[in-house]
């Protein structure tokens, strides 16, 4: 398993500068929740699964099963 950023250099910055302005919050979601600061719980879970493969739910992040 590999952990690394979106290869597009344009929403890591979007999506960072979203982090920035809700305090490390997905920028994605409505409610800040503990749940969803970054890395959220729903990624954590996608990580922990060894059958899944793609994109956080704001796509700042991809986890490969290489």
């Amino acid at each position: 398993m590999s952990i690394r950023l979106n290869e597009d250099a344009e929403v890591v910055r979007l999506i960072r500068e979203g982090l920035e302005k809700k305090g490390g919050y997905c920028p994605c979601r409505f409610e800040r929740k503990e749940e969803y600061k970054c890395i959220c719980e729903e990624f954590k879970a996608q990580m922990a699964d060894p059958a899944f493969e793609g994109y956080c739910h704001c796509m700042l992040y991809y986890k490969s099963k290489d």
